[in-house]
């Protein structure tokens, strides 16, 4: 098996030799090159192609994301996961990173101890490693070769509410499907998205900005309102419930992690299904692992609605793979075409252009 090409961009030369300590620590990893400035780098990447670039938000002159636009106008195709501090700016730059097409983010670790930092970032890494070779695998041979449906699938009750789950990918994703959701769609809209704190409200600005529906982080205690989306606040599981009225509210909770995730869609998808019942639509987009099947087995008990992506167009195909391997999807769609079909579901009719 060919080794991991790996290429380290960071302007601190502290950082980049421990990343690449850490990556000749990790077996089939090779670092090809090590660059300290964006300029340098674009360069790099366009001769020597690595499979992996780990790339520094901020640097001096051209940054992170300066970079990776520049890669994606060459059409220079690598797999970035870009390195990011816990601070406001961080975040909102690695969001677009993330919108851009960056595979992924790791936090720099801001420990006292320089060997927590190390283990801190090595399992990161690990995890990120992990992702990228259940992305690369493609179909794998467990998966059921199962066709997009294309919305042929019959809708027994309408939906109430949607609660659509990602992880690896899924700014992306959610950048296609949020801003060609309906102006006018009757339901609110619940996104339970892997990311750290600070990370999910920079998402849902940058949503809101691309969208004609009200985009905001959960706060708890707000009302969930038709024609809302609310993207669940990172380290912190979303609940939802009804307190004396009829109104739906939300909830924070500190909850255990399940799935070594909070917020995690399994968590929020139990509630979902008591308050709405069959009335639920529920949409698992690209990400790696399982989170979302088992909240999924319950919309599907209770009578809702369930639609996966379809392989083609996931960074990590895991989740949609899971929900659709356990006979839980009645719809698979291509990403293009999954706000057209959530439309259709909810409201019986699009008034934006099928994308087909």
């Amino acid at each position: 098996m060919n080794p991991l090409r790996v290429m380290v961009v960071d302007d601190s030369a502290l950082f980049r030799a421990m990343l690449r300590n850490l990556f000749a620590e990790i077996p089939n990893c090779e670092v090809v090159a090590s660059i300290a400035d964006g300029r340098t780098a674009i360069e790099k990447i366009a001769e020597s192609l690595p499979d992996l670039v780990t790339l520094d938000v901020e640097m001096p002159d051209i940054n992170g994301i300066d970079v990776l636009r520049e890669l994606k106008r060459r059409r220079i195709q690598t797999n970035v996961v870009m390195i990011s501090r816990l601070t406001a700016a961080g975040a909102q730059v690695t969001t677009d990173a993330l919108i851009e097409g960056a595979f992924d983010f790791i936090l720099k670790p801001s420990g006292s101890s320089p060997s927590e930092n190390k283990n801190t970032l090595r399992t990161a890494l690990l995890d990120k490693i992990a992702a990228l070779a259940d992305a690369r695998s493609g179909l794998t041979s467990d998966v059921i070769d199962t066709p997009p449906l294309n919305g042929q699938s019959p809708l027994v009750r309408k939906p109430e509410a949607i609660v659509i789950a990602c992880s690896t990918g899924g700014p992306d994703a959610l950048s296609h499907v949020i801003p060609d959701l309906s102006s006018t769609l009757p339901v609110p809209v619940f996104i339970i998205q892997h990311m750290p704190p600070r990370f999910t409200a920079s998402l849902a600005s940058r949503l809101n900005d691309a969208s004609e529906l009200h985009v905001l982080e959960a706060e708890d205690g707000l009302v969930a309102k038709p024609g809302q989306v609310f993207v669940a606040r990172g380290g912190q599981h979303l609940l939802l419930e009804r307190r004396h009225s009829d109104r739906v509210r939300l909830t924070l909770t500190d909850a255990p992690p399940e799935h070594n995730c909070r917020p995690a869609a399994d968590y929020t998808l139990r509630s979902a299904v008591e308050l709405y019942r069959g009335h639920l639509l529920a949409v698992i987009l690209t990400g790696m692992g399982r989170d979302g099947t088992a909240g999924c087995q319950l919309v599907q008990a209770r009578g809702g609605h369930v639609l996966a992506q379809h392989a083609d167009g996931c960074t990590v195909y895991g989740m949609p793979r899971s929900v659709i391997n356990a006979g839980l999807a009645n719809e698979i769609v291509k990403l293009p075409r999954i706000a057209h079909t959530i439309n259709r579901l909810v409201q019986g009719a699009d008034n934006r252009q099928d994308p087909s």
